[in-house]
């Protein structure tokens, strides 16, 4: 016996179609999942809970709190950014990167997981 899935056909058909109507269309899901695979390295992870905490950084920054190189950082800030999770700013010579608002929101979730399989 599987516990998958049930040993017998028992759909409950109103509730089905209703939740079937309100599922969110196909291209929501697919960029939903693009982002959260974003959050699925170590390296990019620790950079947006940085981010979290820090506001708004730059790659200088960045590199010496999670103790990667620049170069590193900046690779994984621009896969942060072109999942749309980061944004970043030019201020004189600078490039000052923050999280975006679906960006906190998932750093959030990603945190509030992982607090609850910590305790």
């Amino acid at each position: 016996m599987s516990v998958d899935r049930c040993d017998l056909l028992c759909l409950d058909l109103p509730r089905a179609e209703a939740l079937r109507r309100a599922r969110p269309e196909p291209a929501v899901t697919q960029r939903g999942a693009e982002q959260a695979a974003a959050l699925g390295d170590p390296t990019r992870l620790t950079i947006a809970s940085t981010l979290r905490e820090g506001e708004e950084l730059c790659v200088c920054d960045l590199a010496w709190v999670v103790e990667r190189s620049e170069k590193l950082v900046s690779h994984h800030v621009g896969k942060l950014r072109a999942a749309g999770l980061v944004v970043g700013r030019r201020d004189g010579k600078m490039v000052l990167y923050r999280l975006t608002p679906a960006g906190t929101s998932l750093v959030d979730a990603v945190a509030a997981v992982a607090d609850e399989v910590a305790s």
